[in-house]
């Protein structure tokens, strides 16, 4: 069982940065791919950002040149370095642990958090 706690969310005008944390509990954090993913009910479900265990990557095309993430297997610990936010970032971002990169949304996901982009 992994246990994952986002933090970092808020308000930010577009144009500024915002960084994500992910902290997860567990042995095998180094073992598990990672990534963001960011959903509001009623809106599409979109991959934002995953690391593998390798560090291997995959962005968005959206966010590509703007987000960052990055992991510290010593902390259990994941980020998303948000740049350049677009009011269009708005959404709940989720942390995601999982066994590969393609089965990564069967994994663990956290509880969320709000990123808001004001124009």
């Amino acid at each position: 069982q992994v246990q994952l706690v986002e933090s970092g969310g808020g308000l930010v005008q577009a144009g500024g940065s915002l960084r994500l944390s992910c902290v997860a509990s567990g042995r095998t954090f180094s073992s598990y791919a990672m990534g963001w993913f960011r959903h509001t009910p009623g809106n599409q479900r979109e991959r934002v950002a995953v690391m593998d265990s390798g560090g291997m990557l995959m962005y968005a095309d959206f966010v590509k040149g703007r987000f960052t993430i990055s992991r510290d297997n010593a902390k259990n610990t994941v980020y998303l370095q948000m740049n350049s936010l677009k009011p269009e970032d708005t959404d709940v971002y989720y942390c995601v642990a999982g066994p590969t990169m393609a089965t990564i949304e069967h994994g663990y996901w956290g509880q969320g958090t709000q990123v808001t982009v004001s124009s």
